[in-house]
């Protein structure tokens, strides 16, 4: 784009360097005498003056396209930034929702965790008890036999 601008910036200093160099032309010769050479130059003025006109003419229409070129690609830059803040803020929306799934999980797998912890213990607590009670009564049974194989109430 910066190419396009001094591409530009050239023409229109040609044009004007041009036109500063440009001869006034010459009057028409009176029809008597007409003289060639006069003709002549006075054509080749002619022609060069139509030449610079045409020349800003076209000087212009670059001027005109590098400024269309100019705004169609700011229309794309600002829908590609649009484009680009649409994208990131699902992808934050998106990043949102994967968080709170993942704290949903993680809240329901402590729970489980508590659970299961809670129900370990009680069984823990329950073989204990069971257990306890189970030496309990064999460590009564064993004194009460003990204590009649001394009285005499059972043999050995």
């Amino acid at each position: 784009m910066t190419t396009k601008m001094l591409e530009n910036q050239q023409a229109k200093k040609l044009v004007d360097k041009d036109e500063k160099q440009m001869v006034e032309p010459t009057p028409e010769p009176s029809k008597e005498g007409t003289d060639p050479l006069n003709e002549l130059i006075s054509q080749s003025q002619t022609a060069y003056t139509t030449y610079l006109q045409a020349q800003r003419k076209v000087a212009a229409a670059y001027q005109e396209r590098q400024r269309q070129e100019e705004k169609t690609y700011k229309e794309i830059e600002d829908r590609a930034a649009n484009v680009c803040a649409e994208s990131i803020e699902k992808a934050s929306q998106a990043r949102e929702k994967a968080e709170h799934e993942a704290e949903g999980a993680y809240k329901k797998a402590r729970e489980k965790a508590e659970r299961t912890y809670q129900e370990s213990v009680s069984e823990a607590l329950r073989v204990r008890k069971e257990t306890v009670e189970q030496a309990w009564e064999e460590a009564s049974g064993t004194s009460e036999r003990i204590w009649k194989i001394f009285r005499g109430e059972i043999a050995k």
